[in-house]
């Protein structure tokens, strides 16, 4: 470890004990084992950079003496200390929690239904946003005066937890109950890239016309939303962010905790632009394996071309990996330079590798993903990735257009 990174550690290790006053000691929160990701990158908040959710003097005096719901996951960490654990000690009245995807300790398969529950910890109701409610229902808002959302993302449009925030936006506008959201950088947020997301195709991987890479933090994106009118019938929602300090999209951010199950790393979250694709394919991504979006496989890649090989196994990332039990052979890309722009020539080339090509494309899957049908047909055309890329660039010139009256930071 470097002066740095032990410089950047005791900066918010000494604002979070300064924000919490002169407090008897809590035992520490600590997520679960399988949660934690090792810290690849010594800018774990970029050079001291706080992120919203340890500002607790910007927020706490919103809350105080009012009922709050909180929208969080394993990731709505203040140092050691889980959001909802920190609130409670300041004696904030949270009355519910909400959860998406993967659940509120984040160990859900991705697209497994998500239960309504009870924290064991806190004896707080959790509803799922993530099951037969995506939008948080009428009744479990009442009696809620405001709501906070603290929640990593990683700047996919099909990781669907901006999607779970635009329906928390919704449902507190439809209320008159204000949300704040602690924002959290972005570590695929110094980019944007990919094909825009076509109406006809909008769905819960994908709600709005942006790009598969969005470059935008998720308390931008809010104001995006809003700003757009995005929401059913025109609504506005009442948003307060609670921005991150000393930060700009140029600067690495390293995970300390995994935002999702099969998001184990910083290689794995750098990937996942590029390697999300090959969930609406034949391939595995890793799935069933502890290297998660770093390599790709199938049986039906021929052997003398993918020397790589692996076997996907049940665990705690997948309960049903994709070809569960079976030798795959693909691409071990866990050395691969950090990535600045989407790569497909990997699919591409899988493609047409593929022993049955009428078997490869899952289209459905594929399309909601890619959030248009004109990638599957280009891949079956033969398009070089060079040539597909051309087709994206009026879209993301407007696109980065739009976005810039909503942007935080440089």
């Amino acid at each position: 470890m470097t002066i740095t990174f032990f410089k950047n550690t005791l900066l918010l290790t000494l604002l979070v004990c300064f924000s919490c006053g002169s407090q008897t000691k809590e035992k520490s929160d600590n997520p679960p084992q399988e949660v934690l990701i090792q810290v690849q990158d010594e800018n774990y908040f970029g050079p001291e950079s706080i992120v919203g959710a340890a500002q607790v003097f910007e927020y706490i005096p919103t809350l105080r003496d009012k009922n709050v719901g909180v929208v969080a996951n394993q990731t709505s960490m203040v140092g050691s200390q889980h959001l909802v654990d920190l609130l409670l000690t300041k004696k904030i009245s949270v009355k519910k929690v909400f959860a998406p995807e993967h659940g509120f300790r984040g160990k859900a398969d991705a697209g497994e239904l998500v239960k309504d529950g009870v924290d064991t910890k806190t004896g707080l109701h959790i509803t799922s946003l993530h099951g037969k409610n995506k939008k948080p229902p009428k009744q479990e808002l009442e009696g809620l005066d405001i709501m906070v959302f603290d929640i990593q993302d990683v700047g996919v449009r099909f990781y669907t937890y901006i999607s779970t925030m635009h329906y928390v936006m919704e449902a507190c506008a439809e209320a008159n109950i204000p949300l704040i959201i602690l924002d959290r950088p972005n570590p695929n947020g110094h980019y944007i890239d990919g094909p825009i997301m076509e109406k006809q195709h909008r769905n819960f991987l994908g709600m709005h016309p942006v790009p598969l890479v969005h470059g935008m933090t998720i308390g931008e994106y809010a104001q995006m939303v809003n700003g757009e009118k995005w929401l059913k019938n025109g609504v506005v929602c009442d948003l307060q962010i609670i921005k991150v300090l000393n930060y700009n999209h140029q600067l690495p951010y390293s995970l300390k905790i995994r935002p999702s199950p099969n998001l184990p790393n910083d290689v794995a979250i750098n990937l996942y632009p590029s390697l999300g694709l090959v969930e609406g394919t034949n391939l595995n991504a890793g799935r069933g394996t502890e290297m998660q979006f770093q390599i790709i496989g199938s049986p039906h890649l021929p052997k003398n071309k993918y020397v790589f090989n692996y076997t996907p196994k049940p665990n705690f990332g997948s309960k049903y990996p994709k070809h569960k039990s079976v030798l795959c052979n693909g691409l071990d890309l866990r050395s691969t330079p950090k990535m600045n722009r989407i790569d497909l020539t990997w699919i591409i080339e899988a493609y047409n590798n593929h022993k049955n090509k009428n078997e490869f494309f899952n289209t459905k899957n594929f399309t909601a993903h890619a959030g248009t049908s004109k990638l599957q047909e280009q891949i079956e055309k033969g398009y070089t990735f060079r040539e597909i890329r051309k087709t994206w660039l009026d879209g993301l010139a407007s696109y980065d257009k739009m976005r810039q009256p909503y942007l935080l930071y440089e």
